[in-house]
């Protein structure tokens, strides 16, 4: 009952914010995870955070860490090598 109402306020807030509307909250759940991941919360922390038993659910969310890193570069790359 009360996930339903949240869903109907999230929707509603969604359309007036211009946010895709294909987000939900378990969109915001996911970016919240991958932020936290993203900022150096250990995969243990965030575990305990979205309430996970198993460390492997919430691996699920270190993809998009993977993906970043692919095109991430060294700050040392951009030294000059003068």
């Amino acid at each position: 009952m009360v996930l339903v109402f949240l869903q109907a306020v999230f929707r509603k807030a969604a359309e007036k914010s211009n946010i895709n509307p294909w987000a939900t909250l378990y969109t915001l759940r996911h970016s919240f995870a991958t932020h936290c991941l993203q900022n150096g919360m250990n995969l243990r922390q965030v575990q305990v955070l979205l309430g996970h038993s198993s460390p492997k659910t919430t691996e699920i969310y270190t993809h998009v860490l993977e993906i970043s890193n692919k095109v991430l570069k060294s700050p040392l790359d951009l030294m000059d090598n003068t």
